[in-house]
């Protein structure tokens, strides 16, 4: 076969692709397990809402239609439930599509966008995507390092990334940090704040929703994923100044939440009943989780959100690999420079149990 001469720009040939984990269902077949417990992915241990689940059966009847494209009733329902302008709401396939219309529109080739390191992987790809640079600042015990990133801040700056609480360490902002970087940004840096696990803090962190109508630059992304439980349907939202959201709206993709995400999402905002019982097992769990694992000697970090990170004190790819050998799924952290960290999603109390069982065998055997 003739082979491709493609021109493909260097910084698309070299863009990694974000690694997605293996199903669940090849893992056990690949390591001859049954009932494997993944607690790998930060997802939902208790499910989608039932009330989601039956939207979204409500709304397969009509599949031959197409979603309603300006997505209004899920946008209402949050600009009441939120107290924010409607204009200042965009939707997005999960949070995920929010970042890259963000970078998209405010950044063009040879832009630079600040992160810290390590982060969300997506903010740096879809920076790397655009051509624009990336500036990463190192954490600052385990958080983001503000006035460090501060200084790297030039003329070509155009987004800062604070993913708050922080993937994968679960830290929050502190508020007087936070508000002294806002207040020695220059005015054209837009902070978009990733609140993607919000719901789940227990403490004073700063929100987005605290400054708009305040500080036309801070932008806040919220996910139906986490906490309602859908990150099947891929539901996220933005909020904003109207007229940066209306810089989004030129570049969206019509249609981008599909029918049934909107339905499922509508319905989840209603079952708080469903909310509440989620935060009560997260935290009930976290708690359960950080004393099992010292008990073992582990280093557990503070964390913000349903998963949490914990030292080792050995390779975390060798523990990874065993703890998936005894059926339990969860992720190492060499790649983003923890070399001997393991991150572990809150499960439901009896996974909580067999995650610290299996780790008992391999730690202490």
């Amino acid at each position: 076969m003739k082979e491709l001469r493609l021109h493909v720009p260097a910084h698309i040939a070299d863009l990694v692709p974000y690694p997605p984990g293996k199903p669940l269902e090849e893992l056990e077949r690949e390591y001859g397990i049954t009932g494997a417990v993944k607690l790998a992915s930060n997802e939902n241990p208790l499910g989608p809402s039932p009330k989601a689940v039956a939207a979204v059966r409500e709304a397969a009847a009509n599949l031959h239609r197409y979603p309603d494209g300006s997505g209004y009733y899920l946008k209402h329902r949050l600009a009441e439930r939120l107290g924010v302008d409607l204009a200042g709401i965009v939707l997005g396939n999960g949070s995920n599509e929010l970042i890259d219309l963000l970078v998209r529109v405010f950044v063009a080739p040879g832009d630079e966008v600040a992160s810290s390191d390590p982060a969300f992987l997506v903010y740096r790809k879809m920076v790397q995507a655009a051509a624009g640079r990336n500036v990463l600042v190192p954490l600052r015990g385990h958080r983001h390092d503000l006035p460090a990133m501060a200084r790297r801040v030039t003329d070509r700056t155009r987004l800062v990334f604070l993913d708050n609480p922080h993937n994968p360490t679960g830290s929050i902002l502190a508020r007087p940090d936070f508000e002294a970087f806002l207040a020695d940004l220059p005015e054209t840096v837009l902070v978009v704040l990733d609140e993607a696990y919000a719901e789940f803090v227990r403490g004073e962190t700063p929100r987005a929703l605290d400054y708009l109508g305040r500080d036309r630059r801070v932008v806040g992304l919220r996910t139906f994923s986490k906490a309602h439980g859908l990150a099947g349907l891929r539901v996220g939202y933005g909020v904003m100044d109207p007229e940066v959201a209306g810089y989004l709206e030129r570049v969206r993709q019509p249609f981008n939440v599909n029918a049934a995400a909107q339905a499922g999402a509508l319905a989840a905002l209603d079952d708080e009943a469903h909310l509440r019982r989620t935060l009560e097992v997260t935290w009930s769990g976290m708690d359960r989780l950080r004393e099992g694992l010292s008990a073992l000697g582990c280093r557990v970090l503070e964390s913000h959100t349903n998963f949490l990170m914990a030292d080792m004190g050995r390779d975390a790819g060798e523990v990874y690999e065993a703890v998936l050998r005894r059926g339990v799924i969860l992720r190492s952290m060499a790649a983003y420079g923890y070399p001997t960290w393991i991150r572990i999603t809150v499960g439901r109390p009896e996974e909580n149990e067999r995650c610290l069982a299996a780790l008992a065998e391999v730690l202490t055997g």
